[in-house]
Protein backbone atom coordinates (compact mmCIF):
# COMPACT_ATOMS: atom_id res chain seq x y z
CA UNK A 1 0.00 0.00 0.00
CA UNK A 2 1.40 3.41 -0.87
CA UNK A 3 2.31 5.67 2.01
CA UNK A 4 -0.36 8.31 1.32
CA UNK A 5 -3.13 5.68 1.36
CA UNK A 6 -1.69 4.01 4.49
CA UNK A 7 -1.65 7.35 6.32
CA UNK A 8 -5.24 8.07 5.32
CA UNK A 9 -6.45 4.65 6.43
CA UNK A 10 -4.65 4.98 9.76
CA UNK A 11 -6.00 8.47 10.44
CA UNK A 12 -9.52 7.32 9.69
CA UNK A 13 -9.14 4.22 11.89
CA UNK A 14 -7.70 6.17 14.81
CA UNK A 15 -10.37 8.88 14.46
CA UNK A 16 -13.16 6.30 14.51
CA UNK A 17 -11.63 4.46 17.48
CA UNK A 18 -11.81 7.75 19.37
CA UNK A 19 -15.38 8.32 18.16
CA UNK A 20 -14.48 11.66 16.57
CA UNK A 21 -16.14 13.13 13.52
CA UNK A 22 -14.02 14.63 10.78
CA UNK A 23 -15.23 18.04 11.94
CA UNK A 24 -14.11 17.39 15.52
CA UNK A 25 -10.69 16.08 14.52
CA UNK A 26 -10.26 18.90 12.02
CA UNK A 27 -11.00 21.49 14.68
CA UNK A 28 -8.54 19.90 17.10
CA UNK A 29 -5.83 19.68 14.40
CA UNK A 30 -6.65 23.10 12.93
CA UNK A 31 -7.44 21.76 9.45
CA UNK A 32 -10.71 22.05 7.55
CA UNK A 33 -12.99 19.01 7.50
CA UNK A 34 -12.85 18.90 3.69
CA UNK A 35 -9.05 18.78 3.77
CA UNK A 36 -9.11 16.02 6.39
CA UNK A 37 -11.55 14.04 4.26
CA UNK A 38 -9.19 14.32 1.31
CA UNK A 39 -6.25 13.18 3.46
CA UNK A 40 -8.24 10.16 4.65
CA UNK A 41 -9.13 9.25 1.07
CA UNK A 42 -5.52 9.73 -0.14
CA UNK A 43 -6.45 12.62 -2.42
CA UNK A 44 -4.19 15.05 -0.52
CA UNK A 45 -0.55 14.75 0.43
CA UNK A 46 -0.35 16.49 3.82
CA UNK A 47 2.81 18.16 5.07
CA UNK A 48 4.71 16.82 8.05
CA UNK A 49 3.44 19.81 10.05
CA UNK A 50 -0.18 18.87 9.31
CA UNK A 51 0.48 15.21 10.12
CA UNK A 52 2.04 16.25 13.41
CA UNK A 53 -1.04 18.32 14.32
CA UNK A 54 -3.34 15.43 13.39
CA UNK A 55 -1.26 12.98 15.46
CA UNK A 56 -1.30 15.38 18.42
CA UNK A 57 -5.07 15.76 18.10
CA UNK A 58 -5.41 11.96 18.08
CA UNK A 59 -2.99 11.72 21.03
CA UNK A 60 -0.61 9.36 19.21
CA UNK A 61 3.00 9.53 18.08
CA UNK A 62 3.26 10.57 14.43
CA UNK A 63 4.79 7.17 13.63
CA UNK A 64 1.37 5.59 14.31
CA UNK A 65 0.10 7.25 11.13
CA UNK A 66 2.56 5.27 9.02
CA UNK A 67 2.12 1.80 10.54
CA UNK A 68 0.92 -1.13 8.52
Amino acid sequence: MEARKRVGVNIQRLRRERELSQEELGARAKVHQTYLSQVESAKRNPSVDVLERIADALKVDISELFKG
